[in-house]
């Protein structure tokens, strides 16, 4: 039994629908910001590359380069490796774009812990440092764990 009742899922979904609302401010969906989130991780990165991560028809990769690149947020190079291919890099407009979305999620955690007190604060953010560690760890290990226990549940192990 979930004893969080998902609320952490929960919370993240209204941020992300508060996120995506500011976003269009900018003139941005949240499907263009994810493909310019793993150019800028991946900076020089092929178009077929970021359509393998997130997993994208062509059609749909080539839209969002093109009016990203459109929007000033990402510029095209010639591949030296390969001349039919190009390799994608973000903008310093793309980085602002980064800094305000981190913003707006800033702004609306500041908003939900005006409900606590200091001391509640300080012991949420304990706790939550503990469960975000072991996250990380999770998966930088491939999520190798949770997967023996995903696949142990549906009798798949």
């Amino acid at each position: 039994m979930d004893a969080t009742k998902r609320q952490i899922t929960k919370i993240a979904r209204e941020v992300n629908k508060f996120t995506a609302r500011m976003l269009k401010l900018d003139c941005i969906g949240t499907a263009e910001y994810d493909f310019l989130h793993v150019v800028r991780k991946n900076p020089g990165i092929t178009q077929a590359a970021v359509r393998e991560i997130l997993t994208l028809d062509k059609g749909a990769a080539a839209r969002r380069a093109a009016n990203l690149e459109a929007k000033g947020y990402l510029v095209r190079k010639a591949n030296p490796a390969d001349g039919r291919s190009q390799l994608l890099y973000a903008t310093e407009k793309a980085d602002r774009l980064k800094n305000s979305k981190a913003s707006v999620e800033a702004l609306y955690y500041e908003y939900l812990l005006e409900a606590l007190s200091p001391e509640e604060i300080a012991e949420f953010c304990r706790l939550l440092e503990i469960l975000y560690t072991r996250s990380k760890e999770e998966s930088k290990g491939d999520f190798s764990i949770l997967t023996r226990r995903f696949l142990k549940r549906n009798g798949e192990a």
